[in-house]
């Protein structure tokens, strides 16, 4: 099998989204999760002074990054009372898309078996080809978590790393300390690594999002991964950093030192002053989300079976029955309406449309409308 992995639907979407465009077919996109919300101003001053320094403007090794590695490690500690070392339990990611997929190449071996939800973030289906793990894929349950009593015992021994992603993309499913407390328990019994995707962290509409590193014997087989891209509007930038054991820490940094530099200095300086945020400003934007998803769901009620919206940037919903999520998805595109199709985020999202609650409440109604109409059609 080769590791490349094979083109996306979304490619499929984006070609259609094209010739709508060229056509001058005017177009409400919900289908990548880019928002339409700013970032703050001072990570974005930090940056621009960062341009004048010409100190900033050459390769940035690990030296380079240890002040965002302690502004990150800070920042961990103040939300999880978790002391981190930046030196040994922290690295700098060009974006967490890119930390998950080089990770998964520092703690596996090919032909190693990775557990993973049947319905996740597309690029780590990829990123398992690229290491040529063997996968499987962990069903759902009816609150959108995966159900890990569904995984066989000797699925279990056999497997090297558990990925969870919590709040999730795309269904927006939200974790407590108890699912972490099982998942690092199965971890744990079987000698398997915990890997959990955290960049919705600050996404949640009520409550704490739990972090499994924070549990008692988490730094022993956990690695988390957050983004600047989701709390900071900050997606276009790509930073993120990883926190964790000490061990998968080593390794992905020996598999980053053969392929990147990290980031621009300047950039990493943005990183310091974005993890500086009150938190009051990114719960402002989290309310921002909650009202439109809110507004949303009530919108397409009747239309889509949707999971109540409790996180995220996103909506998940399922179609009626014997409704194709591709062929929808491009139909609705004539329409003026771009949504993601369910199977483009596994074999458990056949079925499902993915709506980004990336534009402004009126024009977000608009969609549900033409997509209410294409469905009684």
């Amino acid at each position: 099998m080769s590791r490349v992995p094979e083109a996306s639907v979304f490619l499929v979407v984006d070609e259609a989204k094209r010739r709508a465009r060229e056509r001058g077919l005017p177009l409400i996109d919900l289908s990548i999760g880019s928002t339409d919300l700013l970032p703050p101003k001072a990570p974005l001053e930090a940056l621009k002074g960062a341009l004048e320094d010409p100190s900033t403007y050459g390769y940035c090794l690990k030296s380079c990054t240890l002040p965002f590695l302690e502004e990150a490690c800070r920042w961990y500690e103040g939300r999880y009372g978790i002391r981190l070392d930046p030196r040994r339990e922290a690295l700098a990611l060009v974006g967490s898309q890119e930390g998950l997929a080089h990770l998964l190449l520092a703690l596996t071996e090919p032909g190693d078996l990775l557990l993973l939800p049947a319905v996740a973030y597309p690029s780590y289906f990829g990123a398992a080809r690229v290491a040529s793990l063997e996968t499987f894929y962990i069903p759902l349950r009816e609150d959108g978590l995966a159900d890990l009593s569904q995984v066989p015992e000797e699925v279990w021994r056999r497997a090297r790393v558990l990925l969870l992603n919590y709040p999730n993309n795309p269904t927006g499913a939200v974790a407590d300390w108890g699912y972490f407390e099982e998942a690092l328990a199965l971890a744990g019994r079987h000698g398997l690594w915990l890997v959990h995707d955290n960049p919705y962290v600050d996404q949640v509409y009520q409550g704490e999002v739990p972090s499994p590193l924070a549990l008692p014997r988490g730094k022993e087989r956990v690695v988390e991964l957050f983004s600047l891209s989701k709390s900071y509007n900050l997606a276009g930038f790509r930073l993120g950093f990883a926190l964790g054991n000490e061990e998968a820490m080593a390794r992905l940094e020996r598999v980053k030192g053969v392929i990147d530099f990290n980031q621009y200095a300047g950039i990493l300086r943005m990183g310091v002053e974005a993890l500086r945020t009150p938190r009051e400003v990114l719960r402002g934007h989290a309310r921002v989300y909650r009202d439109r998803a809110l507004a949303l769901a009530e919108a397409l009620r009747g239309a889509l079976d949707l999971l109540p919206p409790r996180a995220t940037m996103y909506l998940w919903g399922r179609l009626p029955e014997g409704v194709d999520d591709l062929a929808f998805a491009l139909g609705l595109v004539e329409r003026g309406v771009a949504l993601a199709p369910g199977r483009g985020f596994g074999p458990g999202g056949r079925g499902f449309v993915r709506l980004a609650l990336v534009r402004p409440l009126e024009e977000l109604l608009k969609a549900a409308q033409v997509l209410q109409e294409a469905l009684t059609r």
